[in-house]
Formats: C-alpha cells, sequence, structure tokens
C-alpha cells in the first residue's frame, strides 16, 4: 500500500489525499518557461517544486508522465492580448530569426536546469508546433457557441460562460468585480467585453510569428497553448497542474473556461502553485528588471551578490522553504542554505564511514517514517530537512562513539538517507567547481598558506596573523593541525 500524499488544491483551497485517476499512473502539466531570456531565480523555483514532486511520486511508485511546455509564440508584452510578441521583440533586437532566440535559450535553460539536478520532463512540447491542434480547440469551442471571431482574431466570451460556469472558480475573482475593475483599452474594440480573452490572434503586417487559419493569418493565443498541448498528451482530463502563483489569474483561470467548453469537463483534478521568490519584498521577474540570472548566481557577477553560489546551494535554498510560501532572496540567507547543505553532505559523506556494532541504540525506522510524513504532506520539505538533520546527528554520534548502531539497521539507515537525500531532494555531490572551490583558487590559498607557514618559521608572527586574518574576513576557515594548516569556506 502506497503512502498516503496529501496536496494542497488551489481549486479546493485545501489539503486532499491524492487519488490518480488511474491507479499507479500520475499525468501531470506544468507551464514552462517563455523562452527569450536567460533563467533566473523565479524560473529555478517552479522547477525544482514540480521536480521534487515527480521524484517523490516515483519513490511512491508511481509511474508519472511529466509534460511541461515551452511558450515559443503568442506570449504578448505585460502577459495580455495586446502588443508585440516577447519572443519577436527579442528577435528585432537581436537581429535573429524568432526560432534562433527560441533555439538559444532553450538550450540555455535546460543547461542551468540540468546544473540544479533538475531532471528532464517526459514531453516537453512546444507552442509552435501544435497550431493544428489549437486550431482545433477553437473550432470546437466557436462550434459550442463560447467564441466568436472579430476582425480576423477570436475571442473567448467569458460572460457566456460564466451564465453556465464558475469564471473564476480556482483564483476566487467574481466576473461582476473583474467588470467593474476593467477598463475598455484603446485597441480592445474588436472584442464584445473587456473581459474575453483572445483564441487565436490576427497577425499585424509587421508581426514575424503567423499561421495561416480560417479566420486569418495569425497566431494563438497565450492561454489556449497549454489547453491544447495537456490535451494532446495527458488526455482531457488529467490528474495535475501545476505552475507558479502568478500564473493562477488569468492564465489558469483562462486554461479552465477554455478546456471545460472544449471538454466538457475541467482539465485537472489538483492545482497547484509554488509561491514567487522576492527580492526586498517585490516579485522576481524580467518584466520588474529586478532578476539575477543563474549564470549570476553560480558566478557571482552581479552587484546584489556578495559572491558566488554552487547550484546545489541555490537548490537547498529554494528546498528550504515551503514550496506554498514566499521566499525572499538575500546573501545571507543563501549562506546560511550553504552552510546547511555543507553539514549534511559532509554527513553523508561520514556515513560511509561508520562502523557497526553488534546491538544499536539508534531508532532508524522510526526517523524514516518522520521523513516520509513530513514529505507527504504537501510536500512539506523543510520539515523534511530538519528532520534529515536528526540523521546528521546520529550519523555524529555514531562517529564519534557516542551510540551504537547494528549492521542491519546501518543498510536500512543508509537507504534512507540516500532515498531523501539524493533521491527525493535531488541533491548531489558537487565537484569542487561547482561548489566554487575550483582548483586554482586551493592554489591560490595554499600559496598563502605556504607563505603564512614561512613567515612563522622567521618568527614573523604579525605576518602569520596578518594572513590567516585576511582569510578569515573572506570568508575562509583556517584550522593548524600536524599535517600543517588547511581551509574551508564559512
Amino acid at each position: 500500500m502506497k503512502n498516503q500524499l496529501y496536496i494542497y488544491n488551489t481549486l479546493s483551497r485545501k489539503k486532499e489525499l491524492f487519488k490518480s485517476i488511474t491507479p499507479n499512473r500520475v499525468g501531470l502539466y506544468v507551464c514552462g518557461p517563455t523562452v527569450y531570456g536567460d533563467p533566473h531565480l523565479g524560473h529555478a523555483r517552479p522547477a525544482i517544486t514540480f521536480d521534487l514532486l515527480t521524484r517523490l511520486l516515483t519513490y511512491l511508485d508511481y509511474k508519472v508522465r511529466y509534460v511541461r511546455n515551452i511558450t515559443d509564440v503568442g506570449h504578448l508584452e505585460n502577459d495580455g492580448d495586446e502588443g508585440e510578441d516577447k519572443i519577436a521583440k527579442k528577435a528585432k533586437l537581436e537581429e535573429l530569426e524568432p526560432m534562433e532566440v527560441v533555439h538559444y535559450y532553450t538550450e540555455r535553460y535546460h543547461d542551468y536546469m540540468s546544473k540544479l539536478n533538475v531532471k528532464s520532463p517526459s514531453i516537453e512540447p512546444r507552442a509552435s508546433g501544435h497550431i493544428i491542434e489549437q486550431i482545433e480547440v477553437i473550432k470546437s469551442i466557436i462550434n459550442k457557441g463560447y467564441a466568436y471571431e472579430s476582425n480576423g482574431s477570436v475571442y473567448f466570451d467569458v460572460k457566456k460562460y460564466n451564465q453556465d460556469h464558475p469564471y473564476g472558480i480556482l483564483s476566487g475573482r467574481k466576473v461582476e468585480d473583474l467588470m467593474n475593475n476593467t477598463r475598455a483599452l484603446d485597441g480592445q474594440s474588436e472584442k464584445r467585453d473587456a473581459l474575453d480573452f483572445a483564441l487565436w490572434k490576427k497577425a499585424a503586417p509587421e508581426h514575424i510569428m503567423r499561421w495561416p487559419s480560417e479566420w486569418s493569418d495569425g497566431f494563438p493565443g497565450w492561454h489556449l497553448e497549454c489547453s491544447a498541448m495537456s490535451k494532446k498528451y495527458l488526455g482531457k482530463e488529467f490528474d495535475i497542474h501545476g505552475g507558479g502563483m502568478d500564473l493562477l489569474f488569468p492564465h489558469h483561470e483562462c486554461e479552465i473556461a477554455q478546456s471545460t467548453i472544449d471538454n466538457g469537463k475541467s482539465p485537472a483534478r489538483y492545482w497547484m502553485h509554488n509561491n514567487m521568490i522576492t527580492i526586498g519584498g517585490q516579485k522576481m521577474g524580467k518584466s520588474l528588471g529586478n532578476f539575477i540570472t543563474l549564470e549570476e548566481f553560480f558566478t557571482g557577477n552581479h552587484d546584489k551578490l556578495e559572491r558566488a553560489y554552487s547550484p546545489m546551494t541555490i537548490r537547498f535554498f529554494i528546498l528550504q522553504a515551503h514550496y506554498r510560501s514566499t521566499l525572499d532572496f538575500g546573501n545571507e540567507a543563501l549562506q546560511a542554505a550553504e552552510k546547511g547543505l555543507n553539514k549534511l553532505m559532509d554527513a553523508m559523506n561520514n556515513l560511509e564511514q561508520l562502523v557497526t556494532s553488534k546491538e544499536s541504540d539508534v531508532d532508524v525506522k522510526a526517523l524514516k517514517e518522520k521523513c516520509l510524513t513530513a514529505i507527504c504532506d504537501d510536500l512539506n520539505s523543510p520539515i523534511l530537512i530538519a528532520n534529515l538533520f536528526e540523521g546528521v546527528k546520529i550519523i555524529n554520534s555514531v562517529l564519534a562513539g557516542k551510540q551504537k548502531i547494528s549492521e542491519e539497521d546501518l543498510v536500512y539507515f543508509k537507504d534512507l538517507m540516500h532515498a531523501f537525500v539524493y533521491d527525493i531532494l535531488g541533491l548531489e555531490v558537487e565537484t569542487s567547481q561547482d561548489a566554487g572551490n575550483d582548483e586554482k583558487l586551493d592554489e591560490v590559498i595554499h600559496l598563502l598558506l605556504n607563505m603564512r607557514t614561512e613567515a612563522k618559521a622567521n618568527k614573523d608572527w604579525a605576518m602569520a596573523d596578518k594572513i590567516r586574518d585576511e582569510l578569515q574576513n573572506l570568508g575562509f576557515i583556517i584550522k593548524d593541525g600536524a599535517e600543517g594548516a588547511t581551509w574551508e569556506l564559512k
């Protein structure tokens, strides 16, 4: 019998016991990136959140089909129905074909996700590769009377939909309130109502990305893409739809409306949303210009960064907070995460050095139960990590001879620590270069330590102390031992 997994369902606004539509199988759809710039910390959070979910489901013996799309057309500026396509705009600036932009930034996204040890999805469809499927969905919605053509564009009729179905069921918003807060904007006159959203947009003469349809040469609406691709690969109804909280409205709300009319049912049973990463309390994002790319984190090349942080430090930093809580960026928080990660990974290394006894005075089965209970409670990774540090205490205690562990318990203990640290949390041992302690740095520090040794041999205590103190000020811990001085990062 599988462990019971509880998920907070945004649709019901409560934790629910997860039950898949098909026993032992899970269909998961997550909104992927719009590829017109380098991935930043805000992109890392949903990727890691749903990587964690996929890893847990796999650990619980589910076969997971994980679909995460690439948006390469139709995502207009300000996430609305007017303005330039974000990718086409970038292509003009760079004097490239739009698909050159798409290819370049998709490759960059994959590269940085790999560094974060985020597994590839089962299927990664692109919006531009599914135009036919999107046109078919639009025809279905028009034929059922919930969309209309206007000047070559096609719009979804929100008011009519709301007469028969609750528009706002996911976000909790009411059409009446939305109408009162929405003003007609220039360029929206072809809509019957300002709340209506585009299923197909007629391309302006200067618009680069366009496809033929019976309504016009144009391109699909951003919201429509996910409805068409999730249906193609997961069916009319699937288990879990995920994404960032910033997509909850209008993107996911529109998905539900479109799919409900097209398929006769809501697309997903469970809706999961990770919260935002903030800088000084403000959402991190490209549109706000306050983002820090993953490359900048890994190199330290940003004025808000005191130094470089390794991919596993970033992953651990994100996992230390619950996915539904906001996570505020800060150097102190990152350095604390780095320290905690190093402690955990040092213990994992020491785990292999433990010596067994005939008797055992550690309760490793109780620890596994606590770890599993935590992560199955709506992916509570911070509580899981806290429990794993109880495992760290056991490792250190056995290593110091203060506790005993039997051979049988040690095998069980190793299995549980490996399962939760490596398989579920997705942490991995980094090379010295990934961790920021590359060979060149090691050589420089040892050169300074050798100079300090020479200074001590010459009884130049002031110089020896100065080298030690300056290194400590830069964040290095210097330890003197019988074999000479050693160093590590704080």
